[in-house]
This record gives structure tokens, sequence and C-alpha cells, in this order.
């Protein structure tokens, strides 16, 4: 009596001979199939596209390459919430910048200005400026670095608020990371990259203390938990321990703090106390 002998009573006498286990020729054959069915690798180019806008300086209008958002994939976030995605480091391409004029800004600060911003970015900036290239397929980790020290500069002189200095800082700390962690780990320029990167920390959350303390909620799109969840995990990172402790408290211990980020909070805490008994250690 076979394994299958008895099913003819329901229809399925098709079944009688059939092996429990797969033909592995007929398996191989098939993978072979998925192989070949595969849909090309993505590359950098092909989640780009050239994007216009209008220079609130100068007027000229320009065109430079953005991310298509539906075409990212996010496989995880660094606990100061630096965004990983599959294909490309999107982060490289968040800074807007005239090719006439120099004007550049974070995209979610590009926009309108005061007439006095405007004279005063044209004659500091436009005015001694030699041009950039917005036609290259992708941008280099060093073009974007680039972009982002012109996108500080902006924001110096136009006397922007702090919590927008704060937000181009940390964005800019990302990209000077994604640089470090693209090269090999015996490349001697990495020590390098990383006191840049903890620069713009330093200067990152000095100014979001002053935006907390001096301006509205919300900032740089976030809330009050959010902002102090990530201003507590840059002041782990600058060993500014007690600081760090206090914000997480706060963030906690808040009735309002969603779930997820109450816990990437108690995360955090578990890093500080590492943090602390290694530096006690010393």
């Amino acid at each position: 009596m076979g394994l299958f002998s008895g099913l003819e009573k329901f229809g399925l006498g098709k079944y009688a001979e059939a092996s429990l286990m797969e033909d592995k020729r007929s398996s191989v054959r098939d993978i072979n199939e998925l192989e070949k069915k595969k849909a090309p690798e993505k590359k950098e180019e092909d989640i780009l596209f050239d994007k216009r806008f209008i220079c609130p300086v100068c007027d000229l209008e320009f065109k430079t390459k953005c991310v298509r958002a539906g075409k990212l994939k996010l496989l995880e976030k660094d606990t100061d919430l630096r965004p990983v995605y599959e294909v490309c480091d999107a982060n490289k391409y968040d800074v807007i910048t005239c090719d006439k004029c120099g004007y550049s800004s974070v995209t979610r600060y590009f926009g309108k200005l005061s007439v006095r911003q405007m004279k005063d970015i044209k004659t500091q900036i436009g005015d001694n400026f030699s041009g950039i290239d917005n036609s290259m397929d992708v941008f280099s980790y060093d073009d974007a670095i680039l972009r982002y020290k012109l996108a500080l500069v902006t924001s110096v002189i136009k006397k922007a608020k702090n919590s927008e200095k704060a937000y181009t800082c940390l964005k800019m700390a990302w990209v000077i990371r994604g640089k470090r962690l693209s090269l090999d780990p015996k490349d001697t320029g990495i020590k390098q990259l990383y006191a840049e990167e903890m620069e713009c920390i330093t200067n990152a959350y000095n100014c979001f203390v002053e935006a907390l303390a001096n301006e509205t909620l919300p900032i740089a799109g976030m809330d009050e938990n959010t902002v102090k969840y990530l201003m507590a995990e840059l002041a782990r990172k600058l060993k500014k321990f007690e600081d760090s402790a206090k914000l997480l408290g706060e963030v906690i211990t808040s009735k309002t703090t969603h779930t997820r980020l109450k816990e990437e909070a108690l995360n955090v805490k578990e890093l500080l106390k590492e943090d602390i008994k290694k530096y006690n250690n010393k």
C-alpha cells in the first residue's frame, strides 16, 4: 500500500504514486530558472532623479540630484537616528545647492528668505562663488560633505535658527560616518574622519541645547521626547554622561513617549552604563 493510497475516493488518485521528497533535479532546475528571472541589482543612479528648484537668492532655475523615496529600502537606524538604506546613502543627497550663486540648504529648510538674508548670502557667498557641478550621475561622499559645508556656511551667514544649524551638523556627521564606514578598516584617513564626525556632533548637540531652550516645538520635525532622546545619545557619544542620563530619564518617565522610542531610550541607557563603567576603569 502506497503512502498516498486511498486518496482515490477524494478524486486525488493521480497522487497515488507521488513521492514525499522533491525531485532534486527538478529543484535545481527550478532554482536555476529563478536565478535567471531575478531582477538586475539596483545601482545608486537607479534611485536618483534630477529635480528642479528655483533659487530664492538669484532666481535661477537649476537641477540637482534627489532620491526617489519609494525606491529606498530602510535596513536599520543608528542610535542617533541615522538611517541606513540598502542601495545607497541617501543622506548624501539632502543638501540643495544653487550652482550659480552657491546658496545651500538641507531640504527641510530650503525656501523663503528675508531681504536681508538674500543680500547677505549674495554678497558673502554669491559674489565669490566659483560654481559647482550638479550634473554628475552620483555624488561621492566628498561631493556631499562639500555641499553640507556650504549649507553650514549659508546657515551662519543668514543667521539661521539653532535648530537648523543643529540639524545640518547632525546630518553632516551622518555623511562623514557613512564615508568612514565605507573605507577599509586599515585606511589611515579613518581617524581624521572620526574627529570630523565628532566635531559635527559637538556642534549639533550644543545647537540642540539652545534650540530646545529657546525655540517652539517641534524642532527639525521632532517632538520634545524625540529631541531629548537624540540629545541624550549625542551627549553619550561626547562623554557628557550626566547630561545623557538626565535626558534619558526624562524620556523614559514621560507619559507621552511612544513605546518604540522608550525602548530605544532604554537601549541607550544600557550603552551609557557600559560607557561609564569603561570610563571609570581607565
